[in-house]
């Protein structure tokens, strides 16, 4: 039975997970570099009242869990603080 050609065309050799562009290496290209760098401009959207609320909102029930648990523990740490030097 013959191999699968299509699973070696499958394998991904171009991906770069660092900037390879790196002065002293043969293929440098400072040019690129500032092309890089324009390309990345920041841009600004508009976002609604309450798109914003939603976004904060959405925030605040990420990070309550994590809140609530921290309250909790250094009230169980307090309780057991307390009676123990009682």
């Amino acid at each position: 039975m013959m191999a699968n050609r299509r699973s070696d065309d499958d394998l991904d050799t171009t991906t770069s997970f660092a900037d390879m562009n790196v002065d002293g290496f043969k293929w440098y290209n400072p040019k690129a570099k500032q092309k890089k760098q324009s390309d990345m401009k920041k841009v600004k959207t508009k976002v609604s009242r309450k798109e914003y609320w939603a976004m904060v909102r959405g925030a605040f029930a990420a990070i309550a869990p994590f809140i609530l648990i921290s309250i909790v523990m250094f009230g169980l740490v307090f309780l057991l603080a307390y009676f123990w030097l009682k």
